[in-house]
């Protein structure tokens, strides 16, 4: 792919812009409305390097390893699945801080979620009602494409963090004080595997630039070493603000089914516009059921699960209690489905 790009001490702004109208003739666009073909990037102006040109006009990020023998290369921990009603029944919801740790924990997320509001460029017109951040899904102004997928990137980055971070600390804990975890360690790497597939997915429909990938760089390196320390202290705080981000994240994707549906993301509701074949294959989606929006469905219930394991696990006691999500019970009924309980379990009910 040819890049054209034009320094700023080599020209000035009016002579990037005739070089741009110059070479518009020259490319082409593609069946979902992407510029394809020649990307021109004009370095003097403000706009950041995030492109959401399809993926078969870009180097494939991870393309499959071929090899003499192997043939594929299963997924760790298969998707466990939902009924259409589970995805269909999930809502935006909040749990209410009830102790000091909740409100900490929760006042913390609504600094990052500025934060992540800031570095996507989000305008003012396009943010919900301040007085039900977690709840309300109306804006002004729809944002695009490009917007969405930037902010599911970023979102999905950092959201793979909390589980790969509790877990090993969970395994250190265990081999180091010589007990058992009772299944904590699965569910919390289970769970981080799982943001990382939908962080492949976003991954294979758009290339981030520079200026993305250094921030995620810098986000992980803060998220990763915070919660490092968090856990080591309080265990049931950081639970809780996992909780409360998995809030943010049903939320937003919440929005975006929204303005799917009521027409403000036409490339995505091209009947031409293909989901990646890593998303049918690890969510075993059906024909029929490939949309975009029927993606972002299955991402939320993923979210929505998230969002009532670590609101549950924060209500048990850390060190002794079991993990009610892997557990068999006496009565021989099976484990508590945590997509739909939003504020998740209480202990009394799941011990």
């Amino acid at each position: 792919m040819l890049s054209v790009k034009v320094q700023p001490n080599l020209c000035t702004s009016k002579q990037a812009a005739r070089l741009s109208r110059a070479v518009a003739p020259l490319l082409r666009t593609s069946a979902l409305g992407y510029p394809a073909g020649i990307r021109i990037g004009i370095v003097a102006s403000s706009s950041r390097a995030f492109s959401t040109t399809p993926t078969n006009h870009f180097r494939d990020f991870f393309p499959i390893k071929e090899t003499e023998h192997i043939r594929q290369t299963p997924p760790a921990w298969p998707h466990h699945g939902y009924t259409e009603e589970e995805m269909l029944s999930v809502v935006p919801s909040h749990r209410p801080a009830k102790t000091w740790g909740d409100w900490a924990a929760w006042k913390f997320m609504r600094s990052c979620r500025w934060g992540m509001d800031f570095f996507t460029g989000m305008k003012k017109n396009q943010k919900v009602d301040k007085a039900n951040p977690t709840t309300a899904v109306d804006t002004i102004q729809p944002l695009t494409e490009s917007q969405w997928l930037l902010r599911f990137l970023f979102l999905e980055s950092i959201a793979g963090v909390p589980g790969m971070v509790a877990g090993m600390l969970r395994h250190l804990h265990s081999i180091r004080r010589l007990k058992r975890d009772n299944g904590w360690i699965e569910t919390l790497l289970e769970e981080s595997y799982n943001e990382r597939m939908h962080l492949l997915t976003f991954m294979k429909m758009c290339e981030p630039g520079w200026f993305m990938k250094m921030l995620l760089i810098g986000a992980q390196g803060v998220y990763f070493n915070g919660l490092f320390l968090t856990y080591l202290i309080s265990p049931k705080i950081t639970h809780r603000f996992v909780g409360y981000l998995e809030e943010e994240a049903v939320h937003t994707y919440t929005m975006c089914i929204k303005q799917i549906e009521e027409g403000y993301l036409p490339k995505w509701t091209d009947p031409n516009f293909t989901i990646p074949d890593i998303a049918v294959q690890y969510w075993h989606m059906p024909e029929g059921k490939r949309s975009m929006k029927d993606l972002i469905y299955y991402i939320r219930a993923d979210e929505a699960c998230h969002r009532g394991v670590n609101h549950t696990l924060s209500n048990l006691n850390q060190n002794e209690d079991p993990n009610p999500f892997v557990s068999q019970y006496k009565d021989g009924k099976g484990p508590p489905r945590p997509a739909l309980k939003a504020m998740g379990y209480e202990r009394e009910e799941v011990m």
